[in-house]
């Protein structure tokens, strides 16, 4: 019975749905405003309240460091010695100007000696220039021409001799040469130890099985034959056509190529030597016996060595003399030209690049007196500025030189140096004011101004810091160099503008605005809170500048 029961209000509620839908709404919409009566009656807000007024806005930086001397400068001599006496002591105060300390001056008055003499002298020579030349002047002028011509003659004529030495000497290494090269093709391509073999092969193919290596030792010794071979041949073609008396190129070429041919003659020996040396060694490395003629050709090898060696020393000898002389000659002939420039130039008289030339030489000299009156006064080491003896490095009987630190001199007047971030340095400008307290003087406080600002950057553990220097309007005794300062940079200002706290400040988009309350408050003493039945309206404002506050 039930379930026809609810199958009937079912159908009822079906063909009336339009109506239910309408009522249900309404049930809605009086249960909200109802709620919205009964909460507007029973639910008040409460708001933090500032004042807004006209005051001065201040924006500044905050920065730490340490406190310098605005200038300060280790001196140092201009000159080397012994400390002989010192005027000051740390801490004193001095003027520019003042004697710090002395140096010997036993050296440099030595110097200026010295340069006075240099003077004298060079104004002397400048006084004989302009004087006409005595008999006594030219003679010897005439005679070192003279002497130079017999030079330069003496010269052509060993010169001539190396042309006649240089023949005789390529007839002496003809004498022997012929024989050498016929002994070396014996020593390699004769048939001493097989009859169809050759001695070089027969070198090779006996210790290979041994040594590979033989085999290179065999290619290069051919190779260098076949070189020192040619090289032969055509040398004893250009020596055959010429004569003692040839032209001077053609001995001299005829000497230069002998030379080469001797040099690859005596690097063949060598070779062939090496492969000698080699197959003996391997065989009786191997407990065999060499042939006993490869001892006679090792022998053979060893004197055609010391015939091309002195060879070599004989003809090396002729090309060095050849050039010794041949440079004797040139240098004879300048020689000579300049004696007879000079001879003319004495005739005539001293001209007046000469003239002026002696005049720079004074000048020059003068320049050198004025230095050594320098060094001299140098010896005397002074302040540089006024301010204060920092340190003092030096005391009488030290040795010092020109980058020897004696003392440090700082000025009375101080800054401070401080570290600020990317961030803030891109807000601080040179001659903005700052106010500067100190932790080792709590009571004190001072003004100063930004004088400079390091244009680049040092990177600490990814940070970047600029450096910043505070000049101090006034100065106070009690602050010393090195101590810690705390500094706050002024970095705006702005007067007579509307103030209101940041937190006041609400930002929707690109628009920001204010709260404002209207009509009836009630105050709390809770957390100075003011209570209100009514919305507060937004106030769209303009901002500018802002502080920390």
């Amino acid at each position: 019975m039930f379930k026809i029961f609810m199958l009937k209000i079912l159908k009822t509620i079906l063909q009336h749905k339009i109506i239910m839908v309408i009522i249900i709404i309404a049930l809605i919409g009086g249960g909200y405003v109802g709620y919205k009566k009964f909460s507007n009656n029973s639910v008040e807000n409460s708001y933090v309240l500032a004042t807004v007024e006209k005051g001065t806005l201040v924006t500044s930086i905050s920065g730490a460091g340490q406190v310098s001397a605005l200038n300060q400068l280790d001196i140092k001599p201009k000159v080397s010695g012994d400390v002989i006496s010192v005027k000051v002591k740390n801490g004193q105060e001095v003027k520019m100007g003042t004697l710090i300390m002395q140096i010997d001056t036993v050296d440099t008055a030595k110097a200026l000696r010295n340069a006075e003499t240099d003077l004298e002298t060079a104004k002397l020579e400048l006084e004989e220039l302009l004087s006409p030349p005595d008999e006594l002047t030219l003679l010897q002028a005439e005679n070192s021409l003279a002497q130079a011509k017999e030079s330069k003659q003496k010269a052509e004529d060993s010169l001539k001799k190396n042309y006649e030495d240089a023949f005789n000497g390529v007839t002496n290494v003809f004498l022997e040469l012929p024989s050498i090269m016929a002994g070396l093709n014996s020593v390699l391509f004769s048939n001493s130890f097989s009859v169809n073999q050759q001695n070089i092969d027969y070198y090779a193919d006996a210790v290979k099985a041994y040594d590979q290596k033989v085999l290179q030792y065999k290619i290069d010794t051919y190779n260098k034959y076949q070189i020192a071979k040619n090289a032969y041949n055509q040398n004893f073609i250009d020596y055959k056509s010429a004569s003692r008396f040839s032209d001077d190129t053609t001995i001299e070429n005829l000497i230069n190529t002998t030379y080469n041919a001797s040099k690859d003659i005596a690097e063949a020996i060598k070779n062939a030597n090496d492969l000698v040396q080699f197959y003996q060694a391997k065989l009786i490395e191997h407990n065999f016996k060499p042939e006993t003629l490869s001892s006679t050709y090792l022998s053979n090898l060893n004197a055609y060595t010391g015939k091309t060696n002195s060879y070599l020393v004989s003809l090396l000898s002729i090309q060095r003399s050849f050039q010794d002389n041949k440079e004797t000659v040139i240098n004879a002939e300048r020689t000579i030209r300049e004696k007879e420039l000079s001879l003319d130039k004495l005739k005539a008289g001293a001209d007046e690049l000469s003239i002026r030339a002696k005049k720079i030489t004074v000048q020059q000299k003068e320049d050198a007196l004025f230095t050594a009156k320098q060094n001299l006064a140098d010896c005397s080491v002074r302040a540089p500025f006024d301010g204060v003896i920092a340190t003092l490095n030096s005391k009488k009987g030290d040795p010092v030189t020109s980058g020897t630190v004696v003392a440090t001199i700082i000025t009375k007047q101080q800054l401070a140096e401080i570290s600020l971030n990317e961030v803030d340095i891109a807000k601080v400008k040179i001659g903005q004011k700052v106010t500067l307290t100190f932790d080792a003087v709590s009571d004190l406080s001072i003004t100063g101004e930004v004088v400079e600002i390091n244009n680049i950057g040092t990177v600490s553990q990814g940070v970047v810091n600029y450096s910043v220097k505070i000049v101090f309007d006034t100065q106070d005794e009690r602050i010393k160099p090195g101590m810690s300062v705390n500094t706050t940079i002024i970095t705006d200002v702005k007067q007579n503008v509307l103030l209101v706290p940041n937190s006041a400040v609400k930002t929707t988009g690109n628009n920001s605005y204010v709260e404002i309350l209207e009509g009836n408050t009630t105050s709390t003493a809770t957390n100075a809170r003011m209570i209100s039945k009514t919305l507060p309206r937004q106030q769209q404002v303009e901002i500018g500048l802002s502080n920390d506050s």
